[in-house]
């Protein structure tokens, strides 16, 4: 153990926020083109990296170990698309036996699921969240921009379950005047199941997605409509700095969260990173700037760990509790770069 590990403690950034979660985005393109992440007609044309921009294995689990070594005990694997990503079970196998990680999610489409959902879970994933924005499958191939059937994602759904992951998250995010329709629709269909549907507000994160705040749907709004038909009742969060507020149904049928970065937001809780596909650290969903790692990352883990903690120590960000008073101006980081 070296002495970065054994002497210096955990950093805390500028206000207080200690560093627990980091969200790596294995590859940064996708298969839909769902217009509030990766809009076909406003993508950037310098979105992509090809193979050699991104991270090989070996550069990634270099890196995630040396933010083990500063508190990150949570990793979820992002893309874009991590599935497209060739051998990913491999990674995993490799990042699962990482000291201090605890616990390993991915993040999915789940349009490839059904093909790789065992592997995953032989490979030691632990928990999957799957994006659904629809159960209608015309409404639902629009939204990912005519490149999705609704039928091969509840194929990915059900393999899942069949390879052992008990509980997944579903994630919807609601756009109002798009697919508001859908949210009696989708709580209905995972109510009584073992699977945690969650609501999230659309999000300005980037530039490309032509964000209005005309088009958000409050949780509250969300919240409201779902008692209506099924009375909820709220839960206590299960860990500080818990993204969803959490609530049950009030006869027993499951549970449903909501992620209200626009209308309630939680920066104030937030210890998450982020590695984009590039290697470069975000400590911020909405930021617009990362700091290159490669360079350390290639002079090994001690390196790294040193740059992260300095850039930790050094973090402010929180957007979300300032959003009214931030200049529109500027590009921020796209979604599909470095997840959601």
């Amino acid at each position: 153990m070296n002495a970065l590990t054994a002497d210096a403690p955990a950093p805390r950034d500028r206000l207080g926020r200690p560093l627990h979660d980091l969200r790596v985005s294995v590859i940064e393109t996708c298969n839909f083109r769902c217009p509030y992440c990766m809009p076909a007609d406003s993508t950037p044309p310098d979105g992509t990296l090809g193979r050699a921009g991104r991270l090989d294995f070996d550069e990634i689990e270099t890196a995630v170990r040396a933010f083990a070594r500063l508190g990150v005990s949570k990793l979820r694997l992002t893309g874009g698309e991590p599935l497209l990503r060739k051998d990913l079970p491999q990674l995993v196998a490799r990042l699962v036996r990482v000291p201090g990680i605890t616990d390993l999610a991915l993040t999915t489409n789940g349009a490839l699921l059904a093909g790789q959902a065992k592997a995953l879970r032989e490979a030691g994933l632990s928990r999957l969240t799957v994006s659904l924005d629809a159960l209608d499958p015309t409404l639902f191939r629009e939204l990912t921009g005519g490149r999705g059937e609704l039928a091969d994602v509840l194929a990915g759904i059900a393999a899942a379950e069949a390879a052992g992951f008990e509980s997944l998250k579903i994630n919807c995010v609601v756009q109002r005047g798009v697919n508001e329709s859908q949210v009696l629709a989708l709580a209905g269909h995972f109510r009584g199941t073992p699977h945690v549907l969650r609501f999230i507000e659309f999000m300005d994160v980037g530039t490309c997605n032509r964000w209005q705040a005309a088009n958000v749907v409050s949780s509250r709004e969300l919240r409201d409509t779902i008692s209506e038909r099924w009375p909820l009742r709220p839960l206590r969060e299960a860990y500080r700095g818990e993204v969803a507020s959490r609530h049950a149904y009030a006869d027993g049928a499951g549970e449903v969260g909501f992620v209200s970065s626009v209308s309630e937001p939680f920066c104030g809780d937030c210890h998450r990173a982020r590695l984009s596909a590039d290697g470069q650290l975000f400590t911020c969903l909405f930021a617009g700037k990362g700091l290159p790692l490669r360079e350390a990352i290639a002079a090994g883990e001690d390196t790294v760990a040193e740059r992260l903690r300095e850039a930790w120590l050094a973090r402010a960000d929180r957007y979300s509790e300032q959003r009214a008073g931030v200049p529109g101006k500027g590009r921020r980081i796209e979604m599909y770069f470095i997840g959601g």
